[in-house]
């Protein structure tokens, strides 16, 4: 029998006053949403795929392994007829259309590593919405979200291919723009890295002091206002967020000026609210390699460091790329006293500011100028 629980009246939220209490973790849910979800019941093992499909069985185990699944014996029955479509698509990929092995198993290793973070943030945020519109407890809320998943994954999956074709829609029209004179005549140095990005980082200031006292559902809270305050900034100016490090945010943009516009909006816009601490910000324009959904090379980490030398709620840039800025009227730069970094040398940080602003930092500039 189920019993209706007595949570306290909501006017804004109907449900709320009554939410049907969780079910146990019955084995008949479980089942019942691994059939929905995987396709079928997990009726083949390894060693028969791998037979089906006329492959070596190191393959298959590879394949799963690449996925990041949980690791299995070849005559376990943890495979479904499905599993064994989905690795034939992916033997295409190299049949058919000419691909390496090695970049098939990179792109696994890409949709294993997303889908595993994806299903994970989602079933968080519902869990967390469950416990505070039904008031429960988070051993509550979870088995909630269990008993509801079958209603909400085929909502959430219609929406993970929306959002992709739309990514891939814009990263091939960059890539459109970017490269539309790509048979001109090449002069550049081929052995450098390959793509001119602005790329940056925004380091939350006492992050673990202020996050010491809170409890995981504040804690929770706090890290979800920081990153998407960061996103709607980045977003909004024409940047792109390539990944969130537990208190800094790692954002590029296409070219400088884009970059410079991230970089001084997330240093005006987050911690004014008075809610999250200011940041340091830093940007840095170069060349960069990007692999496996993030970014690497010498103006990342150079880009790392500047973040840590900058003030709350300034931002920092090395001379090259306050160089590429010194004609635009919209910004002041303002040269700094050298330092050494370890790991880096010396350098000379250049402190950017929007036309306009006054930090109190010492020394004259002049709009779009170096001092």
């Amino acid at each position: 029998m189920t019993y209706a629980r007595e949570v306290p009246a909501d006017t804004g939220s109907p449900d709320r006053a009554r939410v049907p209490a969780p079910p146990e973790p019955a084995t008949s849910t479980v089942s019942s949403l691994d059939d929905q979800l995987l396709g079928g019941t997990r009726a083949l093992t390894m060693r028969q795929v791998a037979a089906d499909l006329a492959v070596d069985l190191d393959l298959v185990r590879r394949y799963w392994q690449t996925l990041g699944l949980p690791r299995a014996d070849a005559d376990d029955h943890v495979l479904t007829a499905d599993d064994a479509a989905a690795l034939g698509h992916v033997l295409e990929l190299v049949r058919d259309h000419g691909l390496e092995m090695s970049t098939v198993i990179t792109l696994t290793r890409a949709l294993g590593h997303t889908a595993d973070r994806l299903a994970l943030w989602e079933v968080e945020a519902l869990v967390e919405d469950m416990a505070s519109r039904y008031a429960l407890d988070d051993v509550s809320a979870r088995l909630l979200v269990l008993d509801r998943l079958s209603e909400l994954a085929p909502i959430l999956e219609a929406q993970l291919v929306y959002s992709w074709r739309r990514h891939l829609a814009a990263v091939a029209g960059r890539f459109a723009a970017e490269f539309a004179e790509l048979h001109a005549p090449q002069t550049a140095d081929r052995h450098a890295l390959p793509l001119p990005r602005a790329v940056g980082f925004a380091d939350m200031v006492s992050f673990t002091r202020v996050s010491a006292g809170l409890d995981y559902t504040d804690l929770s809270a706090f890290v979800q206002r920081f990153e998407t305050a960061a996103r709607d900034v980045v977003s909004a100016a024409g940047g792109r967020v390539v990944k969130t490090i537990g208190d800094a945010v790692l954002f590029v943009a296409d070219d400088v000026a884009t970059g410079a516009d991230v970089a001084l909006g997330l240093a005006r816009a987050i911690g004014s609210e008075g809610i999250t601490p200011p940041v340091r910000v830093s940007m840095v324009w170069g060349r960069v390699l990007s692999r496996f959904g993030d970014v690497f090379g010498p103006p990342v980490n150079l880009a790392a460091r500047l973040a840590d030398e900058a003030r709350p709620s300034t931002v920092l840039v090395d001379e090259t790329t306050a160089d590429h800025l010194a004609g635009d009227p919209r910004y002041v730069l303002v040269r700094e006293q050298p330092r050494e970094v370890q790991g880096l040398g010396e350098i000379a940080p250049v402190l950017l500011r929007w036309s306009g602003d006054q930090d109190g930092s010492s020394g004259q500039s002049t709009s779009g100028a170096r001092s």
